[in-house]
């Protein structure tokens, strides 16, 4: 997050001011729809996209916050298991060539994963639908 980023702490309290916005019917129907495919209302939508304008990021849905720490447990045990091959390999004893292919499946598997993630987080992202939408223009 850059210096001039606002962070805002989780159960910053509870909201009482209201911003009212105009928008077309069109813009309305957009804005409804991203809002559906997010997993979120379009109140939560919304507070979400401004607040990214103003530097905060990124918003994780619960089922992004699941995932996510499933994929930190799937880090920690490789990187258990390539931990216990290095011991092998620094106390001088030998490392079957199967265990090393599996430790590297396994980090290759959890890197695709990421990968994926954050594609999905970015295709979701405030920023990118506005490129996509000011490319349609």
């Amino acid at each position: 997050m850059s210096k001039d980023a606002v962070q805002i702490g989780v159960g910053a309290g509870r909201r009482t001011r209201l911003l009212n916005v105009r928008v077309s019917d069109a813009e309305h129907v957009a804005i409804s729809e991203a809002a559906k495919q997010a997993g979120m209302s379009v109140s939560a939508f919304f507070g979400s996209l401004l607040l990214e304008g103003a530097g905060v990021r990124p918003f994780l849905t619960a089922d992004d916050r699941l995932i996510m720490a499933a994929l930190l447990e799937d880090m920690r045990m490789i990187g258990i298991n390539l931990n216990q091959v290095a011991r092998s390999l620094n106390s001088g004893k030998s490392v079957h060539p199967s265990e090393l292919d599996i430790n590297l499946g396994n980090v290759q598997r959890i890197q695709a994963a990421v990968l994926s993630e954050l594609r999905a987080l970015s295709r979701r992202a405030g920023h990118e639908r506005r490129d996509m939408k000011d490319g349609e223009d």
